[in-house]
């Protein structure tokens, strides 16, 4: 039996007039998935959250969230299941914390009881009573997290979710994300902070003038571009000199200076070189390995796709 998804859309189009916001696009999120949605601006990624929301249409194609479409007229009861953070945070500043939540609870006819368990979650509590007014960006920001996770939603629609967050806010978040995952929760999940989402998300959508061009695993879409991994190694100048004269046919200019060799191999190469490395005579400082990384797999499906 196939899995049941959260989102599935076919062939999904919009367009403005003469603009194309998103052409064709077909993209599946299953329940425990975390998928990053990534592209450079105006990609399309906003105007795929709207139709997933059902705030704007679709021009052509076809949309499923939590098994209804948008038209339906019951999609208003899907909403509920449905958590959002936007890229703007926007709160009422007069209404306190507590008072946003109770609002934002009401209209999903969600448990009262919860909010204060999810001040606790965001780290809010000791502000729960406060004036949004007198809210700092990342304290709005928690608020606003907390507020898309009224109702234990099925689906967390997360647009730029660390904008104005500090490090430990950062980790806290990625934490909420981990434990909606074990519960079942899709997440689709918007950020230009690419290292951020490396080792947090399942899959990588990456939009480009409004096509999905890539929507795999990390380390498939590393591998369907055949990047190199990085052998880095540092050593004395004297044993420098002997690896640089060793693998002379390996390093280019510059990739051999200040005590660091920089090696590259492809995927398939890599364990045969550590061993190499490791059963010769060098004597080495250190030797790390850097794997490709998601900036690098972005940049060259862009490349890619501006070379058509």
């Amino acid at each position: 039996m196939s899995t049941p998804q959260c989102v599935t859309t076919v062939d999904i189009g919009k367009t403005y007039g003469k603009l194309t916001a998103l052409d064709s696009v077909s993209l599946k999120i299953e329940p425990g998935a975390c998928v990053a949605l990534v592209g450079p601006n105006g990609a399309g990624k906003s105007t795929l959250f709207k139709l997933i929301l059902g705030l704007i249409t679709a021009t052509s194609g076809s949309l499923k969230v939590l098994g209804r479409a948008p038209a339906d007229r019951d999609f208003d009861q899907t909403k509920k299941q449905i958590g959002f953070l936007p890229e703007q945070v926007l709160f009422h500043g007069a209404l306190t914390g507590r008072e946003t939540l109770q609002f934002y609870t009401r209209l999903k006819q969600a448990d009262l009881g919860a909010i204060d368990a999810l001040f606790d979650r965001v780290g809010l509590s000791a502000a729960a009573d406060r004036r949004v007014a007198t809210y700092s960006k990342g304290m709005r920001q928690r608020l606003g997290l907390a507020q898309a996770l009224i109702g234990d939603p099925q689906l967390l629609l997360l647009d730029e979710p660390t904008t104005g967050l500090d490090p430990d806010a950062r980790q806290n978040l990625f934490h909420i994300v981990d434990e909606e995952k074990q519960k079942g929760a899709a997440i689709l999940l918007s950020s230009h902070i690419l290292t951020e989402l490396e080792a947090r998300t399942d899959r990588i959508a990456i939009l480009n003038s409004g096509r999905l061009i890539a929507d795999a695993s990390l380390d498939t879409l590393v591998r369907r571009l055949a990047l190199p991994s990085r052998i880095v190694v540092r050593a004395e100048p004297t044993q420098m000199q002997r690896l640089a004269e060793k693998y002379a046919n390996r390093l280019e200019a510059g990739q051999a200076v200040n005590g660091t060799a920089v090696l590259d191999c492809r995927p398939d190469e890599k364990l045969g070189l550590l061993k190499e490395l490791m059963a010769g005579d060098l004597k080495f400082n250190g030797l790390d390995i850097q794997e490709p990384s998601l900036e690098q797999v972005f940049a060259a499906y862009t490349t890619q796709e501006k070379a058509r």
